[in-house]
């Protein structure tokens, strides 16, 4: 027998995330984003949205077949993945939106945004607030409420050999694959990265590893 609350838990996440999703397509720039080298998935954000997603349910699995361990370890795995990550881009996206929004939302592009005649620059392509929570802090708010009251601590060995390689696969990954992806667009999917050569792009994206493993080991550590 599932335990209710975790059930409920993970089956709101997997419709809040998959709203999240689905909402892509009402965006304006979506037909634009749609037509470039990796689609949405260039965004670090549609990669941790999906592995939430895919931890979700795997969680929900492991609740309606407790005593499958494979299930269970599959889940354990791509939490691992899954937390940091989100984290990460919830911290970055939030803390740049507050105070930087122009490092990391794009601009309209002509005919998306209002007609003016203003010489100015095209407004930023801010996104409603519904699917910014359902992209930004749904993934990381349900994942961590998982971890702390439905999971148990990592051990010592996976902290300290598990977490720093998983770190860096997704990290070597991604940076690889955005590099590919703007080597045909010509722009990247986050302003910040696009008005940044490529060493300093190498930078930011070790900084961003570096500190999604060190929110693993914290909330690990944390961990009741």
């Amino acid at each position: 027998m599932p335990r209710p609350e975790a059930f409920f838990l993970h089956g709101v996440a997997v419709g809040v995330m998959t709203y999240g999703f689905i909402s892509l397509r009402m965006l304006p720039m979506d037909g634009w984003i749609r037509a470039q080298k990796g689609g949405h998935f260039q965004f670090l954000t549609i990669q941790g949205l999906a592995t939430a997603w895919l931890t979700m349910v795997l969680s929900l699995g492991c609740d309606l077949l407790p005593s499958f361990a494979t299930l269970r370890t599959a889940k354990r795995a791509s939490l691992m993945i899954a937390l940091p990550l989100t984290f990460v881009i919830s911290a970055v996206y939030w803390s740049l939106l507050l105070f930087f929004p122009s490092l990391i939302l794009q601009r309209q592009l002509p005919g998306l945004s209002e007609p003016s005649s203003s010489s100015t620059l095209p407004s930023l392509a801010r996104i409603p607030f519904n699917i910014d929570f359902s992209l930004h802090l749904a993934p990381v708010i349900t994942l961590l409420v998982d971890f702390i009251f439905f999971e148990k601590k990592y051990t010592k060995k996976q902290a300290q050999i598990g977490s720093p390689l998983v770190v860096l696969a997704c990290g070597t990954w991604y940076s690889w694959w955005v590099e590919y992806c703007a080597s045909y667009n010509h722009t990247f999917p986050y302003p910040f990265l696009t008005e940044n050569p490529f060493n300093i792009r190498v930078g930011i994206y070790a900084f961003v590893s570096f500190l999604a493993w060190s929110c693993f080991r914290l909330m690990n550590a944390l961990h009741p």
